[in-house]
């Protein structure tokens, strides 16, 4: 498969749904994409800026779509333009059905008219949901037109499918022209959703993706994604607000320390989903943590795997393209705990005498042969780098 093609390795980016839900506006956007630049999240390789659910107002009677003239009075590509003047990548939102989540115009049907409008708008990335009426189609054939409709345009376009998992997405996603492909439901800014809750919490989705077995369908242009990140959220924003949840309080340092460095051990897409212009600098450092995020974009595209899950211990391992791997161990339970390992036991095994191990949290190095410890608080994550010496 040629390196050119687009999500060579997972995207980074922006997706104003957490931040805005459905009350976002042009100005909202302009202001994510100012921050993401004053704020080094565009070097630090979070090229994307992705307009969600909410953005349209009625379709024409030909089946065009609009922005909405209240919220998004300069028009899409105008405000794509003012992405791209920034150095950044534009995507919008749009779904595989009558309507999007929120009850707006969408796509079924009308996907080649639709590609082109995004294409003209110069949208670079698009996200295409599961909601409306589906008149009868099944998923593989709905999201298989959109597919088709991005292959006809004449620009690239990265195709994100937002299909919850429903239908095993991972199994078709790239036959349809997908990118990445949602494997679970909608993480919400919580560390575990209750069960009468909407969506999935932080840990819920880390068990999830323990239980599927899907390691084998990821990798370059074509990722598992299990949604989109909430580092830096609690009660007050958008998503929390909107949604039928019960939030008490914002995601701690240690629930967000391992959110991100699941995410990036399982290779994930990173979509920060949180309001920039409060964002907090613990959580900015842990966004733009170059150890972690070197792990996430690795070339060699495996997703990580668990090793040991007992108790409130996990050793979870990837390989990497340098020869060496990661490894996390994760404490889920309420008190610190010593966590070991061994090289050799981990799923990415690496056969040396002695190894290095750089920890990604605090960039610290020592050499070890083989053992791999740390004392891990409560709901953190040490995560590690493992080269053979």
């Amino acid at each position: 498969m040629s390196d050119s093609l687009p999500a060579r390795t997972p995207p980074l980016g922006w997706n104003s749904w957490n931040a805005y839900s459905c009350a976002v506006t042009e100005d909202d956007i302009r202001d994510a994409a100012d921050a993401l630049v004053e704020t080094d999240l565009r070097d630090a390789g979070y090229e994307y800026l992705v307009v969600d659910d909410c953005w349209m107002a009625d379709e024409t009677a030909d089946g065009v779509l609009q922005a909405d003239p209240t919220d998004f009075p300069s028009g899409i590509e105008t405000l794509a333009d003012y992405v791209h003047d920034r150095g950044l990548k534009f995507g919008l939102y749009s779904s595989a059905g009558s309507h999007t989540c929120q009850g707006y115009p969408a796509s079924l049907g009308r996907e080649q008219r639709h590609a082109e409008q995004f294409a003209a708008w110069g949208v670079d990335y698009l996200k295409y949901d599961n909601c409306g009426e589906h008149h009868g189609r099944d998923a593989i054939d709905r999201y298989a037109a959109m597919g088709q409709a991005l292959e006809n345009v004449n620009r690239e376009i990265v195709y994100s499918i937002c299909e919850w998992g429903t239908n095993e997405p991972w199994q078709w996603g790239r036959n349809v022209g997908g990118e990445l492909w949602r494997a679970t439901d909608d993480v919400i800014a919580k560390w575990q959703a209750d069960d009468d809750e909407f969506g999935l919490g932080i840990l819920d989705i880390i068990d999830r993706m323990a239980e599927l077995d899907i390691a084998g369908f990821h990798g370059p242009h074509g990722w598992n994604d299990p949604d989109m990140l909430q580092v830096g959220n609690g009660p007050e924003s958008g998503q929390s607000q909107h949604e039928p949840t019960n939030i008490e309080r914002p995601l701690t340092e240690a629930e967000n320390r391992t959110h991100l460095a699941f995410w990036c051990l399982l290779g994930a897409p990173l979509m920060i989903g949180t309001d920039l212009r409060s964002l907090g600098e613990a959580e900015h450092e842990i966004l733009t943590n170059e150890r972690l995020l070197a792990i996430d974009q690795d070339p060699l595209g495996i997703q990580g795997t668990p090793d040991r899950r007992e108790g409130v211990e996990e050793v979870w391992s990837k390989r990497l393209a340098d020869g060496g791997a990661a490894v996390a161990l994760f404490n889920r339970g309420p008190e610190r705990t010593d966590i070991h390992t061994h090289v050799p036991n981990t799923a990415a095994p690496v056969d040396a005498a002695s190894y290095r191990l750089r920890d990604c949290w605090s960039g610290s190095e020592f050499e070890t042969s083989g053992e791999i410890w740390a004392g891990v608080e409560p709901r953190d994550t040490a995560l590690f780098r493992v080269t053979p010496q």
